[in-house]
């Protein structure tokens, strides 16, 4: 990548790098479809909003599993073959979804495979591009590549959401059966699955690291403070998955009735919104702060989406959701290179999964009782309980780490 292309990656950014946010955009790409289709396609195959929020559970809580496993043993395994690995889990994943219509064989999937119902990347693959991805930067650059990082996958992301709305277009025009054409979605997310592994195939054995043989613990010296925040992004997440895209999708067609069309293009704007706010984190963490960036952008957002439980009309529900979009991303490069930038580089890998692993199996309660919510009434309290549960958690992070200041922030 030459000319104008390269003004936008920091400075230093190697060609793992750049393969790196070329993967994390196709993956975005596919997650935002497969985030939208898949309450509708659940629900067109015969599914009431309990076993669509039990299936979101299984998703989220089987990357969970395998994410932990795969970020301590990462560096064991070697960086691209656990990535070469994982898409041959996300082809296999997209077929699953796109042949099966029962309820426990789909469930069985969701589980042992990549399905991300969420905006954001909680996926096995998370862990080690961090890990990798940090090879690649400049200690000083570290969160402005991980907001460039978050921004192409969450713009991809937006587009993908966009996309998703193709499926149901075509059925309405061609007269099509809705499941079938929906499905169509799941194929295009085991072939995104086959290129991305192109990509990773490609990456440098720069990105490895090697642990020294004589320590076998995959966390030493940052074992406290990675332990300290895991558990407080745990609450954040669990927060998180009371409206993580899938099941706020679901909230918008059983309170508005809205289509997927319509759904799909609200998501594409929000996508958008949101992974463009990222590139202001780094200028921020950079002037006040990793820490501060996280908390005093995160809060608004929170009341927000507090403010969108409560509104009457599509229009305002909407409205107040972009504004939560506008500041809730901005978050997560700063919290990103936090974590990447207050332990060592062998140690990287395994603290990225061991922050994200807990992440994922909070974020996993939460689809449960926010099906069952749903399942009962439409009203927004899955939003309301996501507000609250995420402020606590930034009034305790700013608490316990305001203090806590990685190398590039002092002095």
């Amino acid at each position: 990548m030459t000319g104008p292309i390269n003004r936008w990656f920091p400075r230093g950014a190697t060609a793992d790098a750049k393969r790196l946010l070329a993967t994390r955009a196709l993956r975005g790409l596919a997650d935002g479809a497969v985030s939208v289709l898949l309450p509708s396609y659940l629900t067109a195959i015969g599914f009431n909003p309990l076993r669509v929020g039990a299936i979101v559970f299984g998703t989220l809580l089987g990357s969970a599993a395998l994410t932990l496993w795969v970020g301590l043993a990462t560096d064991r395994l070697g960086r691209r073959r656990v990535l070469l690995a994982a898409c041959a889990l996300m082809l296999a994943t997209g077929i699953g979804f796109a042949t099966i219509t029962s309820f426990w064989p789909l469930f069985v999937v969701a589980v042992v495979g990549t399905l991300n119902p969420s905006a954001g990347d909680v996926s096995l693959f998370l862990p080690t591009e961090q890990a990798a991805l940090a090879e690649a930067a400049q200690r000083g650059d570290l969160t402005a590549t991980f907001a460039l990082y978050n921004v192409v996958g969450q713009a991809a992301g937006a587009f993908g959401a966009l996309a998703s709305a193709v499926p149901g277009i075509l059925a309405a025009r061609h007269r099509w059966a809705l499941a079938p054409a929906l499905r169509s979605g799941f194929v295009a997310y085991a072939i995104v699955a086959v290129i991305a592994s192109a990509v990773y195939w490609r990456l440098s054995p720069a990105i490895e690291v090697e642990r020294p043989p004589a320590r076998s613990a995959p966390l030493a010296k940052s074992r406290v403070i990675v332990i300290r925040l895991a558990a407080l992004f745990s609450i954040d997440s669990f927060g998180g998955g009371f409206v993580i895209q899938s099941l706020l999708a679901l909230w918008l067609f059983r309170r508005f009735n809205l289509s997927v069309q319509v759904a799909g293009t609200f998501f594409f704007v929000a996508g958008l919104v949101g992974s463009f706010s990222q590139f202001i984190s780094s200028a921020l963490a950079a002037r006040f702060g990793r820490i501060n960036t996280m908390v005093f952008t995160h809060l608004p957002s929170n009341a927000m989406l507090i403010f969108a439980a409560l509104m009457p009309t599509p229009g305002l529900a909407m409205a107040f959701l972009l504004l939560r979009f506008s500041t809730s991303q901005m978050d997560v490069p700063a919290r990103q290179s936090y974590v990447m930038a207050v332990v060592p580089p062998e140690e990287r890998a395994a603290a990225a999964s061991v922050t994200n692993v807990p992440r994922s199996l909070a974020s996993a309660m939460a689809p449960l009782p926010a099906g069952a919510m749903l399942n009962r009434s439409s009203f927004g309290w899955p939003l309301i309980c996501a507000g609250v549960l995420k402020a606590i958690y930034d009034i305790a992070l700013l608490i316990q780490f305001r203090a806590v200041k990685p190398s590039d922030e002092q002095g």
